[in-house]
């Protein structure tokens, strides 16, 4: 993960501060910007209280995505104010000069400021001027800010409030800062997902293997139970895990489905028939080549656990593999892995439930139903689809169909709609709050309770129900759910009676994630592409075609959630630890692919 940085240069810099500050603040001003002014006062009243001792700042130029005549004016004015010792006093008369900012005006406050004229003039429109201008806006460009003015505090941009508080605690770090922001940078990590899977699976591992095994078993078996009088409903603890808690995660795939859907890759056919094929051939070649093996055998009925693609694992990879990678190609692959899901999501409802109970299931199928209809009737409060959503749960659970299907059923319920207008969302939050500057009798005056109401209510508009809800559970199926469910899905012992590799479940399951999951990606596509039915992405070649159907041999949490409902004792053993092997090695033959190639 790239850490921003933009350390402090004492031999070139314009400071302000104690140079042996112990924070240290890069400010990349905008003289044209409409609120750096309000920036500056912000920062002035912190600086009371620490940059005497504690902190150092340092003042650069801007990056600017287009030319701008008075952007680049300002800059260079204060450049060489700076150039005589006084760039403070021109930052400041730059910043208390109301309307646009003319030669004249540069003139005016040279003259007020004292500069010596015909050197600031020389100074005004050198080269070395210009070209501190080019290295402060290339700093930033590196740092992370593209085309706009901001804060970097210690080399990481500050992307806290613009208050004094705020910013005082991000210069002083305090430990709660510091967590909160150590908790930031890991959720932030694009492997951080994948990497909570493998600590949770080597912790199972380990556990089961070092002479903890019978611990490990009771915690699964520990029973749950929830009751109201006598009415209890129990589980245990992986149960609740399995079926309770993976109905979240399921929730959060019908989201994204749904989103991509209604406006994504999948929402334009021209654009959803590659990966759609592709995860077709990428679920069909696993599944043969599985039954290949297994026909006629004990084992056929999992043949659904090759099929799965591990989305976590598969996007963190790609993401790992950064710029090596054409982006149309993680697009695509996204968009794959996505109907992929879908297609495991169905085929556990279809094919591996338990006998069908008819009383709940029509139960299930009316909660259901009145939730289409809340949605048809455009209720876009998220609170009612949660608590509808539970009791289809319970339903769909107690009707034999597996119960993560009511996490897909109740995200098809969600309502979607339009992404809010950005210009009338801007509009509206510079009304309200211009509104509460003028009946405030004080800069700092906080901000009333009616307009954090109004605010709140504009920015849930701006986008879907369903994305909020994304949003606010996201970090707990990545972090908890997920976790928790490799936890107690992949104690396998690794001693004792020995792994037999040919086994024909074991064989279909390493041959259908391996083999059978970029045969049929690329096949498909390659036909597909072929017959003029869809066109390979710009940039992307059939190598990485290749390497990105063998990420998507990765199973790991969708296939051992289909192997759990499809084997038991031994057999689930062995099909678990060939669902391990199977998505190291589709892993690393993916990933060192991708690594190889180029661009077309």
């Amino acid at each position: 993960m790239r850490r921003p940085q933009s350390p402090i240069d004492p031999s070139r810099d314009f400071m302000a501060g104690s140079e042996n500050g112990q924070s240290k603040l890069v400010w990349y001003v905008d003289y044209t910007f409409n609120y750096t002014s309000v920036v500056r006062d912000i920062k002035r009243t912190a600086a009371q209280d620490l940059y005497e001792d504690q902190a150092v700042i340092a003042f650069r130029q801007a990056p600017c995505a287009t030319q701008s005549d008075q952007r680049d004016l300002t800059a260079r004015a204060a450049i060489a104010a700076g150039l005589q010792g006084n760039y403070l006093d021109m930052h400041s008369a730059l910043l208390e000069h109301s309307g646009k900012i003319e030669k004249q005006d540069v003139a005016r406050m040279v003259q007020d400021i004292g500069l010596d004229v015909e050197q600031f003039e020389v100074d005004l429109w050198s080269d070395e001027t210009w070209e501190r201008i080019a290295q402060d806006r290339a700093h930033a460009v590196e740092a992370g800010l593209k085309d706009h003015s901001g804060l970097i505090i210690d080399g990481r941009i500050y992307q806290g409030a613009w208050d004094e508080a705020s910013l005082i605690e991000a210069l002083e770090k305090p430990l709660g800062h510091r967590i909160m922001r150590a908790n930031t940078d890991f959720q932030n990590w694009a492997a951080s997902a994948g990497m909570a899977l493998i600590l949770a699976t080597f912790s199972a591992l380990i556990m089961v293997n070092v002479g903890f095994e019978v611990v490990y078993e009771r915690l699964r078996d520990l029973t749950i139970s929830i009751g109201i009088g006598d009415a209890t409903f129990a589980l245990s603890a992986q149960a609740w895990v399995n079926d309770g808690l993976m109905a979240i995660f399921f929730l959060l795939v019908g989201i994204e489905i749904k989103r991509e859907i209604v406006d994504g890759e999948l929402s334009d056919l021209s654009k959803a028939s590659l990966p759609l094929l592709g995860a077709i051939g990428g679920m069909a070649a696993p599944a043969l080549i599985y039954l290949t093996f297994n026909w006629g055998q004990s084992g056929a009925h999992g043949w659904g656990v090759p099929m799965a693609t591990d989305i976590a694992f598969t996007l963190g990879i790609m993401a790992l593999l950064g710029d090596r990678i054409p982006s149309a190609l993680k697009v695509l692959i996204t968009a794959l892995v996505i109907v992929d899901d879908l297609g495991a999501i169905l085929v556990i409802a279809v094919f591996y439930s338990e006998g069908i109970d008819a009383v709940p299931l029509m139960i299930a199928g009316g909660t259901f139903a009145t939730m289409l209809v809340m949605n048809k009737v455009k209720i876009y409060a998220r609170a009612p689809y949660l608590i509808l959503g539970l009791v289809l749960w319970f339903f769909v659970h107690e009707s034999g169909l597996h119960a993560t299907f009511a996490g897909v059923l109740t995200a098809a319920a969600i309502p979607s709609r339009r992404t809010g207008n950005i210009a009338g969302a801007a509009a509206q939050t510079s009304a309200l709050f211009d509104r509460e500057l003028t009946k405030a009798k004080s800069p700092q005056a906080t901000v009333s309770s009616r307009s954090l109401h109004l605010l709140q209510q504009a920015l849930d508009r701006l986008r879907e129900p369903g994305y909020h809800l994304q949003h606010a559970l996201e970090g707990w199926s990545n972090f908890l759910i997920l976790p928790l469910f490799a936890f107690f899905n992949t104690g396998v012992v690794l001693y004792g009676e020995p792994f037999n590799w040919h086994a024909p479940e074991v064989l279909g399951v390493v041959a259908g994630l391996t083999i059978g999951k970029p045969l049929g990606i690329v096949l498909i596509c390659w036909l597909a592409v072929k017959l003029g039915i869809a066109r390979l992405p710009k940039g992307v070649t059939w190598r990485h075609m290749i390497g990105g159907g063998c990420l998507a041999g990765i199973g790991f949490t969708m296939s051992f959630f289909i192997a759990a409902a499809a084997f038991d004792g031994a057999a689930l053993n062995s099909v678990k630890l060939a669902v391990l092997i199977a998505s190291v090695i589709a892993a690393i033959i993916g990933t060192l692919i991708l690594r190889l190639s180029k661009p077309d």
